[in-house]
């Protein structure tokens, strides 16, 4: 149960480490790919039934793909590959947020915290960082073969990092659950015809072949240095 003290709350402690909100990421780097993608493959993808995709058009629906390097993290320095939906509560049209139906990261403690903590489907998976002066690579290998591989450019950053507000569905012991954060949005622009996608013959190249890719992302980007702040869970509805 969780308790407050002293400004923050207390989860409780995994393998002897304090869990304690807010969770402030004092560091990381991350890529941020988004496409739109046809709803009903979407839909497929989405668990359980509290939950709806959100889009521009009732037959479209947004994945949001972010390739994370934790640097200074209180939950470890990880890699961590999200691959998410844009979604709201059913029957509540503006309350639109990030829903991720895979997670995989690179270090147990981080996928269990995820697991027990937020309701993450995060799983420790081959995860791989390749970084030159002038691109990124995050690969992704299922059976020691490439599911997913994504390559960009480096680029330089267009003014400070945007602090966004935002929150992450998940299910929570079975309970529908939001995760409010604030995080830095990347603004190092990609021209997306710069981004190499690969697709494998794993379980997320099978999902992502599901919703149309590889194809152009409508949009990407690169940030370096950037900072975060999760905060408590709370059951979806709770104002």
């Amino acid at each position: 149960m969780s308790t407050e003290r002293g400004g923050t709350t207390h989860w409780g402690e995994i393998d002897g480490v304090s869990i304690d909100f807010p969770v402030v990421v004092e560091e990381m780097n991350s890529a941020t790919l988004v496409y739109t993608v046809p709803a009903g493959p979407a839909r497929s993808l989405l668990p359980g039934d509290a939950f709806e995709v959100a889009g521009s058009a009732a037959d479209t629906a947004t994945l949001v793909v972010a390739l994370c390097d934790y640097r200074r993290n209180p939950w470890g320095d990880y890699l961590e590959v999200n691959l998410g939906l844009l979604v709201h509560p059913v029957g509540r049209p503006d309350e639109v947020g990030a829903f991720q139906w895979r997670m995989p990261v690179d270090q147990e403690f981080t996928c269990t915290a995820g697991n027990r903590v937020l309701g993450l489907p995060k799983s420790v998976e081959d995860l791989e960082l390749v970084e030159t002066a002038d691109e990124v690579s995050f690969l992704l290998r299922s059976a020691g073969r490439i599911d997913l591989g994504v390559t960009l450019p480096r680029v330089d950053p267009v003014g400070e990092p945007v602090a966004a507000t935002t929150v992450t569905y998940s299910y929570l012991e079975g309970v529908p659950t939001r995760v409010p954060l604030t995080i830095d949005l990347p603004t190092g622009v990609v021209d997306p015809d710069a981004v190499l996608l690969e697709l494998g013959d794993g379980p997320v190249a099978a999902e992502l072949r599901s919703l149309g890719l590889p194809t152009t992302p409508d949009h990407a980007a690169w940030g370096e240095g950037l900072r975060g702040t999760f905060h408590p869970t709370e059951p979806v509805g709770v104002d």
